[in-house]
């Protein structure tokens, strides 16, 4: 019998955290190519994006800003680039889809319903700001909503999904998700193999904690029986911990300065050095690395010869 393969994803930068929180978040796109770069010669095979206004760091959706790194960052490894439609809360949906449409990517992140995305409490957490536009951001989540309605997501898996041949990451972030997206499943609208992302640990979302991991498993289990593949994302300091359970469940994995700027006690210094960490752990625990042409095959994906950049 095979032995099973574990898709490492690497989350690069993100749109939760600042650069005032630490100075390795990568935030023009020479260090964004750069870190993404590295992280897939760690071991990561999917490779998650963001971008960032390269000027102060503030979360873009600006398709010209992706294009200054994600054609760098094909040409220089075999990961397969999966691009955000989450952004941020504080975009619209055309915004959020503008890089996605024109860069026509293997893999899309999709974020299965609307929801509270508080990122306010880490101003509890004395800093120097170095821009001003980070507290305000932080503090705008108190009063704003993450919007993805039934018809915002039925869009985007016309236009990405049928139109661009584009399969998805699908992020749960409470077990209601799961369910919508089984909505989708019986309506025809995704087909397996599905890969869904338990998101835990948001304020807003499902707790940070075994219990709640093994419960998102149980009833994806009970929805989509053996025609998905999962993997888990957890915030902050309930990174490592959590992955390494759901590596142990049968899961995949996606580590990332996206989801917590930290390896072990210290900061991470680069995205480079989670993925070598949970390799680390992964290897302990006798489970092999998926390539990219394995993530390919596992996911269904079209190739990274089918993209438009």
């Amino acid at each position: 019998m095979a032995s099973r393969k574990v898709i490492i994803t690497c989350a690069v930068t993100g749109s939760v955290h600042t650069p005032s929180m630490s100075p390795y978040l990568p935030v023009t796109p020479d260090q964004i190519a750069a870190d993404a770069i590295a992280a897939a010669e760690a071991g990561a095979s999917i490779l998650h994006l963001h971008a960032r206004d390269p000027q102060d760091g503030r979360p873009t959706a600006d398709p010209d800003v992706f294009m200054e790194f994600l054609p760098r960052i094909k040409q220089a490894t075999d990961a397969v680039i999966n691009i955000t439609t989450g952004g941020s809360s504080l975009m619209t949906l055309d915004q959020r889809l503008a890089a996605p449409l024109r860069a026509e990517p293997e893999m899309c992140s999709l974020n299965m319903g609307s929801m509270n995305f508080a990122l306010f409490p880490m101003l509890d957490k004395p800093r120097e700001w170095q821009h001003e536009w980070e507290p305000k951001l932080l503090e705008a989540t108190r009063d704003t909503i993450f919007k993805n309605t039934f018809a915002d997501m039925e869009g985007v898996l016309e236009r990405l999904g049928k139109g661009c041949g584009t399969r998805f990451e699908f992020e749960c972030y409470d077990v209601g998700h799961l369910y919508s997206l089984a909505h989708f499943r019986d309506r025809g609208l995704v087909s397996g193999p599905l890969f869904i992302q338990f998101v835990l640990g948001i304020l807003g979302g499902i707790g940070a904690d075994p219990d709640n991991l093994v419960h998102m498993k149980r009833i994806a289990d009970k929805l989509f029986g053996d025609s998905y593949q999962f993997s888990v994302l957890a915030a902050g300091r309930n990174q490592m911990p959590l992955i390494s359970i759901a590596a142990a469940m049968g899961g995949n994995v996606r580590v990332g300065l996206e989801d917590s700027l930290y390896d072990g006690r210290q900061l991470a210094k680069s995205n480079a050095d989670q993925v070598r960490r949970i390799r680390g752990i992964l290897d302990g625990l006798s489970l092999e690395i998926a390539t990219p042409t394995e993530a390919r095959d596992m996911l269904a994906l079209k190739g990274g010869d089918r993209v438009a950049f």
